[in-house]
């Protein structure tokens, strides 16, 4: 007989949540403070340009998925999508200084390991889906050191196959050269971007097993997006078939 905790995994893993109805969803109060001031900020002091807003899903679950060059990626889909967006962050990333966990919980982030599978956060992120919400994932994994697109891991688009959600494609540009070389992480003034793509479907929500090709495959093809959107060829291999969540 299946444990509590088991019985919610496998009630979330096996009801298809593309077909459940999405709550009236509210900003949590320090991501819409934080929202506002760096709205103001971005907008009139790095002039940031939004597009395809109107692609985005106005109500229920999908995956926002974007190239990643470092924090100030974050900050801008923030401010440019109009609905509250659940971040996967990395544990380092999570736990940089005192301040980063209770804000990172404040502000509904989830945090999730890298070197070795993470069902523990493939499950806080079904969830999140099964509440008709959005998360946001780097299928890069770590910042891109290179000021390009790299390879994408598989796990965005296991958790897209897995839980029957769209994903959205997503192009940022000029926060690499915004904090090339800077000290102190503080960004020199630099125009900045972000472009949405179509949503990108992949059927319904799998009960059993994902073939490796079929993961691999729906990885390229959302690497290939966002490489469409930044008017960039993609990385070779754009699927590498490593373990891990994004």
């Amino acid at each position: 007989m299946a444990s509590g905790e088991e019985s919610s995994t496998l009630s979330v893993l096996r009801t298809p949540v593309a077909s459940r109805r999405a709550p009236v969803e509210v900003f949590p109060p320090v991501y819409r403070v934080f929202r506002d001031v760096a709205g103001v900020v971005l907008r009139g002091w790095f002039d940031l340009r939004v597009e395809g807003v109107e692609r985005l899903p106005v109500s229920g679950p999908f995956i926002l998925a974007s190239n990643h060059h470092n924090y100030l990626d974050g900050v801008v889909l923030g401010v440019a999508v109009p609905r509250p967006i659940a971040f996967l962050v990395m544990p380092r990333v999570f736990r940089a200084t005192p301040l980063h966990p209770p804000f990172h919980r404040r502000i509904g982030s989830i945090p999730v390991a890298l070197e070795r599978p993470d069902p523990g956060a493939i499950k806080r992120v079904l969830q999140v889906l099964d509440a008709g919400r959005v998360v946001g994932i780097f299928p890069e994994g770590p910042f891109s050191q290179e000021g390009r697109l790299v390879r994408g891991r598989p796990g965005t688009a296991m958790v897209a196959l897995r839980a029957g959600v769209p994903v959205v494609p997503a192009a940022i540009e000029g926060t690499y050269e915004a904090l090339r070389g800077r000290r102190f992480y503080l960004p020199r003034r630099r125009p900045l971007a972000v472009r949405f793509g179509e949503p990108i479907h992949f059927g319904r929500a799998r009960r059993g097993s994902i073939a490796r090709t079929e993961r691999d495959d729906a990885t390229r093809r959302i690497m290939s997006e966002i490489a469409a959107l930044l008017r960039v060829p993609p990385a070779p291999a754009a699927a590498a078939g490593r373990a891990g969540a994004s």
